[in-house]
């Protein structure tokens, strides 16, 4: 056999070597942070849930989901164990302090102008609603525009019904 006919396979076994690589990669990774739960942290399960580790054991998890509700879980069943700001952010809503990160824009633009007090010379707003019709504020056409002229009437031909069209 010459190494032509060779080389597809040859490059099959490769791409196959190389996924099953990566996802035995993966698993290692998982299994890693599986094993590296302690109690108290945050997880969220293959399922959606997010609930707190109370207790590792050596092929299951013993989550506190809240209040008096207490799940078992296999290892294998978790998806994710989450940093506390994550865990609290999505299960609690808790943010953390903005105001720590630096400077925030303003809601308004009275601060970036360094008065708190409306300017005088700028005009009042009012109410009133802006017409944008094509009018003269007179109520007049414009002069630019042709006056219409009355259409001639046409005579309306009445037909007996015999038409060419069949």
């Amino acid at each position: 056999m010459s190494l032509v006919t060779l080389l597809p396979f040859i490059v099959l076994i490769g791409a196959m070597f190389l996924m099953t690589r990566s996802a035995k990669k993966k698993q290692q990774q998982a299994a890693d942070m599986r094993n590296q739960m302690q109690p108290g942290s945050g997880v969220r399960t293959i399922g959606g849930m997010y609930a707190t580790v109370k207790e590792v054991n050596e092929d299951t998890v013993l989550l506190d989901a809240g209040p008096g509700v207490e799940l078992l879980f296999a290892k294998n069943s978790i998806g994710a164990v989450l940093t506390d700001d994550e865990y609290n952010r999505i299960v609690h809503g808790v943010e953390h302090d903005l105001k720590t990160d630096g400077d925030l824009v303003p809601d308004d633009a009275s601060s970036l102008t360094g008065t708190d007090a409306p300017d005088a010379a700028a005009p009042a707003s009012d109410d009133t609603p802006v017409d944008l019709g094509k009018k003269d504020p007179a109520g007049e056409p414009a002069a630019d525009a042709a006056p219409a002229e009355p259409a001639a009437e046409e005579p309306v031909k009445k037909s007996d019904g015999d038409t060419e069209a069949k």
